[in-house]
């Protein structure tokens, strides 16, 4: 699913989001609106990973969708 179907439909992806990243509160992702790069961010900060290890867990997610 491309970013863009996941960002118009983020009240509905946000429990699945939670579900992949536990780490994350309802509030970060109430927050971030279905932006991607906001989502990266708090994948990175919560869990203590590269930029580009965060970027890949998010664009796996969203193929899985």
């Amino acid at each position: 699913m491309n970013w863009d179907q996941i960002a118009g439909k983020w009240k509905q992806f946000q429990g699945k989001a939670q579900t992949q990243w536990g780490k994350l509160t309802n509030d970060d992702l109430d927050v971030m609106e279905g932006n991607r790069e906001q989502l990266v961010g708090k994948v990175q900060e919560r869990y203590g990973v590269a930029k580009e290890e965060a970027e890949r867990q998010v664009d796996d997610w969203s193929k899985k969708l």
